[in-house]
């Protein structure tokens, strides 16, 4: 079992920065690949980053790339989403997800191959 707690959400004026953590206790967090999602209101939720067991492999969806960095620390049990240029678009629910992997280098896309889930982190962008 692993339990997982965002948080670093908050209220940002477009064109600004937030640094979003992921706290993990529990099972050892280097054995799971992890992952950012968001859901805005009246969407579904949808892939934000993705990073492997080492933190060696990441990848971003197209809407985000460039502007957000995830990374994690594996001795401190940490995962982080680096945000920056923030636009309206990106107000959201932000949750962190882990998913069980055997091997390194493996990045996890799909909501349904995840086995944990925080409980989410508002961000809300205003113009």
């Amino acid at each position: 079992q692993v339990r997982l707690v965002e948080s670093g959400g908050g209220l940002v004026q477009a064109g600004g920065s937030l640094r979003l953590s992921c706290a993990a206790s529990g099972r050892t967090f280097s054995q799971f690949a992890a992952g950012w999602f968001r859901q805005a209101p009246g969407k579904e939720r949808e892939f934000v980053a993705a990073i492997d067991r080492g933190g060696s492999s990441t990848d971003y969806s197209d809407a985000v790339k460039g502007r957000f960095t995830i990374s994690r620390n594996n001795r401190e049990n940490m995962m982080y989403l680096e945000m920056n240029s923030l636009t309206p678009e990106d107000t959201a629910v932000y949750y962190c997800a882990a998913a069980g992997r055997k091997v390194f280098f493996v990045l996890v896309y799909s909501p349904d191959e995840y086995d944990y889930w925080g409980q989410g982190t508002q961000v809300t962008v205003s113009s």
